[in-house]
């Protein structure tokens, strides 16, 4: 892989570090595209410490096709790992526009330059809310109908994808469509670290356990499920990672689209949740209950059995290694 480049959108945040790091520890030289409008530029030197190795860096806005195709003029690309975009359920409600604006014009951008250049491997990170709500385990064939802008927004990319793929015969096309990614690097270094008031609930949770916010809020009460609060496929951030590295190998030696599932196939309630970290951590976490958020379905749990014939992958931690990991990474915070 000497010169040959695999360049990361939002390389940055939660997700797209956790794969930097594991790419960078393969051995593959990697390229970081960030605006860090959701993540921090220390984040570049917190990956460096782990993998003792540089890579490049730029912050640049993905929907900037100039600035974009320069890299690719510069550096010979042979994958691209997507994760830039906005990412809250609720405020996609809220803020339609600019999800549709950054994440499917940003990702439109890409995939021109992505096309032009004949770039062999192209990862999406996708979002299970792309799916119809069911009341069984999801597999890559359920039917598709997101509740929400956010939804919609990876399930254009995934359409846009997917008629690409029709006229090319070289790339390969994965989207990964996963759950709830939780946890942090063992290093302690990297982990979920939103700005402002946290959209999603594990780090939510860690903030009250540690005292930074007095209460957890939880959005509604009366789902139809075993205690009334909504139920979700909660998955360690390192089997995500390890999914993602699954993906890319396998785009780099095969072409079409591909549509995985990443979950772990069980399905913990938001009090649940807040049980197991509390025995994790030894802290009591106070909630509140209040009225739901708009675009929230009452489960989503993933079949992921695809992922485990055609990649090999299997989700291998618990929701115990998830909070433990996630409440270590908030108090080093």
């Amino acid at each position: 892989m000497r010169n040959k480049y695999i360049l990361i959108t939002g390389g940055l945040g939660y997700i797209g570090s956790h794969v930097s790091v594991s790419l960078l520890e393969k051995k593959y030289n990697i390229i970081i595209v960030d605006d860090l409008s959701n993540s921090s530029i220390s984040v570049i030197e917190k990956i460096k410490l782990i993998t003792d190795r540089d890579f490049e860096f730029f912050e640049y806005d993905i929907r900037d096709e100039e600035k974009i195709k320069k890299i690719f003029l510069k550096f010979e690309i042979i994958g691209v790992m997507h994760f830039a975009g906005l990412k809250s359920v609720s405020e996609s409600v809220i803020r339609p526009i600019d999800y549709y604006s950054v994440n499917v014009s940003g990702s439109i951008s890409l995939l021109k330059i992505l096309n032009n250049f004949q770039v062999k491997a192209f990862i999406f990170s996708s979002s299970a809310t792309v799916y119809k709500q069911q009341s069984y385990a999801l597999d890559e064939n359920c039917p598709l109908g997101p509740s929400n802008p956010y939804g919609y927004s990876k399930l254009f990319i995934e359409q846009v994808m997917h008629d690409l793929n029709c006229s090319m015969d070289v790339s390969c096309f994965i989207s990964l469509r996963y759950f709830n990614p939780v946890g942090a690097h063992k290093s302690r270094l990297i982990g979920e670290r939103p700005n402002g008031i946290p959209n999603n609930l594990v780090p939510f949770i860690s903030k009250v356990a540690k005292g930074s916010i007095a209460k957890l809020r939880i959005f509604g009460q009366d789902y139809e499920t075993h205690d009334g609060t909504g139920v979700r496929d909660y998955i360690h951030i390192l089997d995500i990672v390890d999914g993602h590295i699954r993906a890319l190998e396998f785009a780099l030696d095969n072409s079409g689209y591909k549509v995985f599932n990443l979950g772990t196939g069980k399905g913990y309630s938001v009090l649940d949740v807040v049980e197991e970290f509390q025995i994790c951590s030894g802290k009591k976490v106070a909630i509140e209950f209040t009225k739901r958020r708009a675009g929230d379905i009452d489960c989503s749990i993933a079949n992921s059995e695809l992922a485990n014939k055609v990649l090999g992958w299997r989700a291998k931690r618990t929701l115990k290694d998830m909070c433990t990991d996630a409440w270590n990474w908030e108090k080093s915070l």
